[in-house]
Parts: structure tokens; C-alpha cells; sequence
């Protein structure tokens, strides 16, 4: 089991590399759509949180499923990740190093599950009606998640504002 320390660490590590590399933000980008993907296919995050196949075999899936779509850093972190074990964990790791690159500028992040994109019109007026909530300014992560239906789901380090219609219309429901 990993510790919040050790997912921490490889979060720290992760940003690291991408200071080095001068890219934080792109990096960052990146490594999300790669967490996504992998929270998004139960067979890939098996084989890649499976211990049992060797750190060779799981290195060449994030190889075959990176190549052309993602940098190499970013192939190389997952790659670490991965080969340490850890790729059960990648989503935990990606998500420490998001919220540890947005406040060492200062920022929040605000996860926004909607049932489709936000426009950037959208994310901007939502980003500055969020940054009163969260004390300064917001980065916001719009996720594309079919089980919202209408609405948005907002996540703000432990606070969640649901503007969901299904919460909305249970909360209709609950008042009958």
C-alpha cells in the first residue's frame, strides 16, 4: 500500500522533472489525459499496476500507448512510475503533482466534471466565479464524465459543489 508520504514524494519528483524540463503546465497536461486514460480502461491500469509482469513488459505498454501522443518526459514519468510499482496509483501521484505545481504558483485547481467540454468562455467565467471561493486563483481541469447529467460537479481540494441536475432533482425529491 502507498503511503500519502510516498505518493507525495513521487509527486514532488514528478514536478522536478518538469521544472527541469521548463514545462511544468505542459507536462502537467499531459500526464492528466495519461491518468485519465488509464482510470478510464480496467485492463490497462491492471497490466499496468500488476506486479507480477516484469517492469520491462509494463515499460513497453506505456511505450506502445505513448508513442506520438505524448512527450518523452512524460513517456519517461510514467515509465518511472510505472516501474516502481506504482502504477496503480498514477491517477494519486498525477493529482499531487497538480495540486503541488498549481500552489507553488499560487493557484488552486478546481476539478469540473461535466457531461461535455466546457468552452473556454465557460471555464474562464467559472474560474474567476470559483477564485472567491478558493481564497486566489483558480487553474481549472474540465473532465468530460457522461454520468453528469447536466450541470457540473466541481471539486476544490476537499470542498465539492454539486450543480448536478441529478442532485437537484434528488434534492426535489427529498423535499416531497
Amino acid at each position: 500500500m502507498t503511503t500519502p508520504d510516498q505518493i507525495a514524494g513521487y509527486a514532488d519528483a514528478l514536478l522536478a522533472v518538469a521544472r527541469a524540463e521548463g514545462s511544468p503546465e505542459a507536462i502537467g497536461a499531459q500526464l492528466r489525459d495519461v491518468a485519465r486514460a488509464v482510470e478510464g480502461n480496467d485492463e490497462l491500469r491492471s497490466s499496468l499496476s500488476n506486479n507480477l509482469l516484469p517492469a520491462a513488459t509494463r515499460n513497453q505498454i506505456v511505450d506502445d500507448l505513448l508513442a506520438g501522443k505524448a512527450s518523452d518526459t512524460v513517456r519517461a514519468l510514467v515509465g518511472l512510475v510505472v516501474s516502481a510499482g506504482r502504477g496503480g496509483q498514477l491517477g494519486e501521484i498525477v493529482g499531487a503533482f497538480t495540486e503541488k505545481a498549481a500552489s507553488t504558483s499560487g493557484r488552486r485547481v478546481a476539478v469540473v466534471r461535466s457531461a461535455v467540454a466546457l468552452t473556454d468562455d465557460q471555464k474562464a467565467r467559472l474560474a474567476q466565479a470559483l477564485a472567491s471561493t478558493a481564497g486566489g486563483p483558480v487553474e481549472l481541469e474540465n473532465v468530460v464524465d457522461p454520468d453528469v447529467i447536466g450541470g457540473a460537479v466541481t471539486t476544490i481540494g476537499d470542498t465539492v459543489i454539486d450543480g448536478s441536475l441529478r442532485t437537484k432533482i434528488n434534492q426535489m425529491h427529498d423535499a416531497l
